[in-house]
């Protein structure tokens, strides 16, 4: 029996947010699939017709309400399903709440797309990803951050170039395509960071990471 292609659906009733995420996780993920749904209806038809999703990304607030509730009983039913929190809500309490219903992540709408690329690979590989809800929390958090070069970091530049399109949510195959090389080198490569930052997943190396900011020679 063939296995059927995976897949995400990303819930938002606004479309354009909707889409426009999708694109996003698609351009990280070229090999999964995305259904785009604005209410929870649709997103039951989608996974009635086309089994379990790898990752639900949905708002926690839609014009029906908020989704909470609902998301808490389904993740009790799917619990090998991980879904990630997106909201506008500036409410610091959204973070308790989205986590009490379930949630691998949350990520404010107003983060940069780097963000996003950051928390679809970590709650992905099977990891949590939570960004403030505030914003004036998240901008706070963002300017204690310290940059750090590859060579800080005991990488290569070649090494260090891998790293931040992992740290960017991008697969082996894409960054291979990216830098012009063969996945091969990409996974050798990529074992050799992960061994210098002394972790063994790329969830761990994101987590190791965080309140670091990357930056190559010519970003300098």
């Amino acid at each position: 029996m063939p296995v059927p292609p995976p897949f995400a659906i990303v819930l938002d009733d606004h479309p354009l947010v909707g889409h426009g995420m999708a694109q996003y996780l698609q351009s990280i993920r070229p090999d999964m699939a995305v259904h785009v749904t604005i209410t929870w209806a649709q997103t039951q038809q989608v996974m009635q017709a086309a089994g379990r999703p790898q990752l639900l990304v949905a708002d926690v607030w839609l014009a029906e309400g908020s989704i909470l509730q609902t998301l808490t009983h389904w993740r009790a039913e799917c619990p090998g399903t991980p879904w990630l929190a997106i909201s506008g809500d500036d409410d610091p309490s959204v973070l308790q709440r989205v986590r009490s219903a379930g949630a691998h992540g949350f990520v404010h709408k107003q983060a940069p797309p780097e963000v996003f690329g950051q928390a679809f690979a970590t709650v992905l590989a099977g990891g949590e990803w939570y960004q403030p809800a505030s914003t004036t929390e998240g901008t706070a958090h963002r300017s204690r951050e310290w940059a750090v070069t590859p060579a800080e970091l005991g990488l290569t530049l070649r090494q260090g170039e891998i790293l931040a399109l992992v740290l960017r949510g991008l697969p082996n195959k894409r960054i291979a395509l990216m830098l012009g090389l063969s996945e091969s080198t990409v996974k050798e490569h990529l074992t050799g960071i992960l061994e210098r930052l002394g972790v063994r997943t790329r969830v761990e190396a994101l987590t190791h990471l965080r309140g670091r900011r990357l930056v190559l020679p010519h970003e300098a």
